[in-house]
């Protein structure tokens, strides 16, 4: 296990709360930094141009709390790191692009259609080498972000808003078809599908509510979603908080397991490995990257090279 924040695939991670960078894992564990991007770097994914994408938040302020003080299911002792708001120099979040050979950073998108990005968190390749984002939102003392899914493509020309509004939406991921979007909401924990009728496009239903999409899993219980993968027979693996861990979800919305980890701050995974069956799982709480043998492999993304 490695100190890490989020996962970005098998080769490169980032490292929100302490560094803010993104940083390589050799298969013997050693880390290298790669990049240093600032703020809050999130999800990432490798893009059709080899250029690894980054989903920035603009950083967040971390505390330290003891278990002991701060009662979390299954866990009776110890230290966790938790988010507790943006941070003070907070001014909002980009997408950025990384060049992993030369650790050159830069901010390729930072607003859509004159609004501010205020905290990208995670996203996914299509097969036309654009990328459908999530932005979370902040939240404060007395307020909280609205906030969506946006598309945007790998040339940096285009970006719009395709999804509005959703609460704290996080993880998200595509179908193996490519005719269906997940997007995993965390204040609410739920697990939403939208239709892809055309790239970039999917079908919202219209009005200003809740129920835009179609709900494939509200389940009962404390827990919340964080961010998501998705299986090579559909499954939908959600990272879970609080009841830490990782739940696959059928496309269907049935329970297929629920695969447990030493971490309530469960954030994302991915899959790697030569047979995509091995499961890289970010436990942020206490810091750590742990990898998992999985029981079925993992979805090969597009534009993925191992």
């Amino acid at each position: 296990m490695v100190s890490a924040q989020k996962l970005a695939s098998s080769a490169a991670l980032s490292d929100a709360p302490v560094r803010g960078t993104v940083t390589r894992v050799t298969r013997d564990g050693r880390l290298q930094v790669v990049a240093h991007c600032g703020g809050g770097p999130n999800g990432i994914a490798i893009g059709p141009d080899g250029f690894a994408w980054v989903c920035n938040n603009g950083g967040a302020r971390w505390e330290r709390v003891f278990v002991d003080t701060m009662p979390v299911p299954g866990f009776s002792s110890g230290e966790l790191l938790v988010p507790v708001g943006p941070a003070p120099d907070h001014r909002g979040g980009s997408i950025q692009r990384v060049d992993l050979r030369t650790g050159r950073v830069e901010d390729v998108y930072t607003e859509c259609d004159g609004r501010k990005l205020c905290s990208p968190n995670d996203l996914v390749f299509d097969a036309h080498g654009g990328f459908f984002f999530t932005d979370h939102g902040k939240s404060r003392e007395r307020e909280r972000d609205i906030t969506g899914v946006f598309y945007a493509t790998a040339s940096g020309s285009k970006i719009r808003e395709v999804i509005f509004p959703l609460e704290g939406p996080n993880g998200i991921g595509l179908s193996p078809d490519g005719r269906s979007l997940y997007v995993a909401e965390t204040p609410t924990a739920r697990l939403w599908r939208f239709s892809v009728v055309e790239p970039g496009r999917v079908h919202v239903e219209p009005g200003f509510h809740p129920l835009r999409g179609d709900l494939v899993y509200d389940p009962p219980g404390k827990r919340l979603w964080d961010s998501l993968a998705v299986e090579a027979d559909g499954n939908i693996c959600l990272a879970t908080l609080i009841e830490g861990g990782v739940t696959v979800v059928s496309p269907a919305g049935e329970l297929v397991e629920h695969v447990p980890t030493p971490d309530p701050g469960t954030t994302n995974l991915c899959f790697g490995g030569p047979d995509l069956r091995t499961a890289y799982v970010t436990l942020s709480a206490t810091g750590r990257l742990m990898a998992v043998e999985w029981a079925r492999p993992g979805l090969r993304l597009n534009h993925q090279s191992v």
